[in-house]
């Protein structure tokens, strides 16, 4: 986590740069190199709210419809892409404050996957109304009358993609302090609190459709509250392993030590109060993007709760230091790098898991925030 700190000191010194650039966008140029990832977007637009919700993302460079729709976010130590080059099929372009929405709508591209429902509807305008009035909904393809199978037409798919924090990766860690920021992490609360079971030593095997990484059964819970298809789940204090699971018609019990099992909870305000927890030995590993010294983890936390961007963190205690110093013989200056906070992000808005061309079928997001 030292090293995270250092890369985004020397990052932060060059925001200015960034705040500055031209908010256009540079039509076929790449910015070669420096890459963090990428991930599937329909349009250079979109890329760029990508980019900038990815707290370490300073730039980007967009393969448009021609080329696969991949979105490449990218970061330097400079603050700026190291070169450009002119590269056909290509949008480059650098971070901005998010904007509130996208209206824009994508003809002959079909967000593939992520469905958990499907209707009629009579038309595109319709199908944008749903999704948009549905609080599970973050996108949607909808099939044109003059699609080649009859069957499909008019068929308006309602798609899904968490827009709460995920924890990437989680370790058992001496020393260190993890949470979660006591803001909020739905938009939406409705009705009256839910009243939640859940089943110790007990496993709901089988049925499985996604892995996520929980630090707690009341957080893999919270994850599977909110995804459509999640019937329910089981959550393994082992590796901090919360496994969703789909299957309306049947639900199979068996006893399994370390295991957690639940029910999600639906049309109600779903519990938070795990995000007032603290997590002692736990790390949630990577997703920096600032870092400070604060007197105990409760200031951390609270910091964090402060902090527009932050959605959790992880504390450093005088124990780590001594740990490492134990098992290394390294020297470390305890009163620059223990008590330090952490704060960490990662990106929330509407992502569709892969973006392909068809014909006759139109794709957008939901207009919730508009």
């Amino acid at each position: 986590m030292v090293s995270y700190f250092l890369a985004y000191m020397l990052l932060i010194g060059h925001l200015s740069f960034c705040q500055e650039c031209i908010p256009g966008f540079l039509e076929n140029v790449d910015f070669p190199g420096s890459d963090i990832t990428f991930l599937f977007s329909p349009s250079v637009e979109h890329c760029q709210q990508l980019c900038t919700q990815e707290p370490s993302c300073l730039f980007f460079s967009f393969n448009r419809a021609d080329s696969n729709f991949q979105c490449y976010l990218k970061s330097s130590s400079s603050g700026k892409p190291e070169s450009q080059i002119p590269l056909q099929g290509v949008t480059s372009g650098y971070s901005l404050k998010p904007s509130p929405c996208l209206r824009q709508v994508f003809r002959n591209v079909d967000f593939f996957g992520a469905d958990y429902t499907n209707l009629f509807t009579a038309n595109l305008e319709e199908c944008q109304r749903l999704c948009t009035g549905d609080p599970r909904c973050q996108f949607y393809t909808f099939i044109t009358g003059d699609f080649p199978q009859s069957d499909i037409r008019y068929r308006c798919f309602l798609k899904f993609s968490f827009n709460v924090p995920r924890i990437p990766a989680i370790e058992r860690k001496p020393g260190v302090i993890s949470g979660f920021s006591r803001k909020p992490q739905l938009t939406q609360q409705i009705g009256s609190a839910c009243q939640t079971q859940l089943f110790q030593d007990t496993d709901f095997p089988g049925n499985d459709f996604l892995e996520l990484k929980a630090v707690s059964p009341e957080y893999c819970q919270f994850l599977c509250s909110v995804q459509p298809l999640c019937t329910y789940f089981s959550f393994s204090s082992n590796n901090f392993g919360c496994i969703l699971k789909n299957n309306p018609n049947s639900l199979v019990v068996q006893s399994k030590r370390g295991v957690t099992s639940g029910i999600p909870s639906r049309f109600c305000r779903i519990d938070e109060s795990w995000l007032r927890l603290t997590y002692e030995g736990v790390d949630f590993f990577g997703s920096d993007f600032r870092s400070e010294v604060v007197r105990n983890a409760d200031d951390c936390q609270q910091t964090c709760t402060q902090n527009p961007n932050c959605q959790f963190f992880t504390y450093i205690t005088e124990n780590l230091y001594r740990y490492s110093h134990e098992i290394t013989s390294t020297l470390i200056d305890f009163n620059t790098e223990w008590r330090r906070c952490f704060l960490k992000r990662v990106i929330t808005i509407p992502s569709p898991p892969e973006v392909k061309k068809l014909a006759n079928a139109v794709s957008g997001f939901a207009l919730k925030n508009c």
